[in-house]
């Protein structure tokens, strides 16, 4: 897709091709916001099995079904067998989990480091824990793993958690306690992966060190500013430039998660009725899950959301999820209201199918489809671009999910006895459900991505390529075609700091220079948004547009026939 998923792939496929595995690089220019162990990973699929777009999300994918697995074996040893599996089910077949890694971001593979991070502080917090040395060095890599995947909040969770864990439990001020953890060698280890990367960084990003609460258009002040202060500070205090995201409001975000962990949320409150006493192993592991849940809630609510930030508390409301399920804590009223959740959005989605049933579509969803760009700094912007006619060409997924949730409904009423029944039978719905949202993403696909218009431009005679507004807008393009392209009025968002550094490409023209080069002789060759078009015309002639191929109101336009 265009946006952030394409352009994560596409990073790894320069470092790759490049052999500079410090610098993060988008067309030339320097992109210095985030980590590389995300671009390590795909770079690293795409030497094995090549540059695709399966190699690239084979990494993500396999660090989800990791998770769960660590998320299963956790619960397993601090609760039971039963307990485990139905922590390791819920956190697998959650809606949030599958949501949130259709595209390429690091959060699935963030919440795995932290998830073996605590649960590696819960091992050396035990008095006869036989394999102290391996749980120390798991940690420490945890850690420095996730330093180098999202920065300082892969410490900042754990330690807040741990940290209030103590607390609640009285151990914070006790020696034994932070002995027990060995801090040191937990440290050492973490800096010694992460260390290396950030100050190869600096030393290549110059200068080395700056410190400034000033974040504004023009100003370049080397790695080590931009990406403590600008990307971590500023952004915390939502005074970051350039302000290319939005926020969450704080209730919706807290209130998602109901969403997120679906359908397992319907026995999050039977977590209420547990025991929390730190003197069982499951009572100690409730009460880190509890600190772990507040830590990172209370974080975001001072600091600007996205609405998959809550993720790296997906495993610790799964650990809460399968112990209520594990011990029957409030079953029968969760799968009472669960029943009645699924009932309705089977009528809901049945009475849908049933209003489009007999509209017949032809072209593309995007002309059923209500643009609202200044939602789309979201995750889930594009969500409200749905209208009832759009719906008309997701009969298939329509009809799908209300059979999975149709399914569901009676299989709850037949297992409501049983709580393995039904725990398999939430499974099965919520995979039924998955194949019903692949499909629906497969008939987005010409609406989120430019596959199309990439498709045509390898077909096509050689020109440059020129693209019209940010890199994100055609992201896909440059990943499918493997090419760069000068950026017309592009030099803003994520590529505007970098392009401020000494040694940046001179990748971005304005209206002057695009001008000239249309009306050469040379051919080029422009992606634009339709509205863009006109503009075009009026700066180099309608005679110098002509259409190459067409993509859900954007084109591929070049000046020669």
């Amino acid at each position: 897709m265009d946006d952030v998923d394409a352009v994560q792939a596409q990073i790894a496929r320069t470092m790759l091709a490049s052999g500079d595995w410090v610098t993060a690089r988008l067309d030339g220019v320097a992109y210095l916001e985030k980590s590389p162990l995300i671009y390590w990973m795909m770079a690293a699929s795409y030497r094995v099995l090549g540059v695709s777009d399966w190699a690239a999300r084979l990494p993500l994918a396999l660090a989800a079904v990791l998770l769960c697995w660590v998320t299963y074996r956790f619960g397993r040893w601090a609760m039971g067998e039963r307990a485990g599996v139905y922590a390791g089910v819920s956190l697998a077949t959650a809606a949030g989990l599958y949501l949130f890694t259709r595209i390429l971001i690091p959060d699935a593979t963030l919440t795995l480091t932290i998830t073996v991070a605590i649960w590696a502080a819960m091992r050396l917090l035990e008095p006869d824990e036989p394999r102290r040395g391996a749980w120390i060095a798991g940690m420490g890599v945890a850690l420095g793993c996730g330093l180098l995947l999202k920065g300082l909040i892969a410490v900042v969770f754990p330690a807040l958690a741990i940290a209030a864990y103590l607390a609640v439990t009285r151990q914070l001020l006790h020696w034994t306690a932070w002995r027990r953890l060995a801090l040191g060698r937990v440290a050492l280890c973490a800096l010694l992966i992460a260390a290396p990367w950030h100050l190869l960084a600096m030393v290549r990003n110059p200068p080395l060190v700056a410190f400034s609460m000033h974040s504004g258009p023009g100003e370049y002040r080397g790695f080590f500013w931009f990406y403590f202060f600008n990307e971590h500070l500023l952004r915390f205090l939502n005074l970051r430039y350039p302000r290319d995201y939005n926020t969450v409001p704080r209730a919706l975000f807290w209130a998602l998660n109901l969403v997120w962990l679906f359908p397992w949320s319907a026995y999050l409150a039977g977590a209420g009725r547990l025991s929390y006493a730190p003197e069982t192993r499951a009572g100690r592991m409730r009460l880190m899950a509890v600190c772990w849940i507040g830590m990172v809630m209370l974080f975001f609510t001072f600091s600007t959301t996205q609405e998959y930030y809550s993720m790296p508390t997906y495993p610790a409301m799964a650990l809460l999820i399968g112990s209520a399920l594990a011990e029957g804590r409030l079953f029968r009223l969760g799968s009472r209201a669960l029943m009645a959740v699924c009932a309705g959005l089977t009528a809901g989605l049945g009475t849908l199918l049933a209003l489009v049933a007999r509209i017949h579509v032809t072209g593309e969803i995007a002309q059923a489809l209500v643009q609202h760009p200044e939602m789309y700094t979201l995750s889930l912007g594009h969500m409200g671009d749905l209208t009832l006619a759009a719906f008309a060409y997701l009969k298939l997924p329509l009809a799908v999910a209300t059979a999975a949730f149709g399914g569901g409904t009676a299989g709850l009423w037949l297992a409501r006895r049983s709580t393995g029944k039904t725990v398999a039978v939430l499974a099965a719905m919520m995979i039924v459900f998955f194949q019903a949202s692949r499909l629906a993403l497969v008939r987005f696909d010409s609406y989120l991505g430019s596959y199309p218009l990439a498709e045509r431009l390898v077909q096509s005679p050689p020109g440059a390529l020129i693209e019209a507004d940010a890199y994100y807008a055609f992201s896909s393009v440059f990943f499918y075609t493997d090419r760069t392209a000068l950026l017309w009025n592009g030099r803003k968002d994520n590529l505007e700091y970098g392009s401020y550094a000494p040694d940046a490409p001179r990748a971005f023209i304005g209206d002057e220079e695009f001008a000239a080069r249309w009306r050469s002789d040379a051919r080029y060759y422009l992606l634009a948004y339709d509205t863009d078009l006109p503009r075009v015309a009026e700066l180099a002639g309608r005679d110098r547009v002509h259409v190459v191929a067409e993509n859900s109101g954007n084109s591929l336009v070049t000046n020669l026939p």
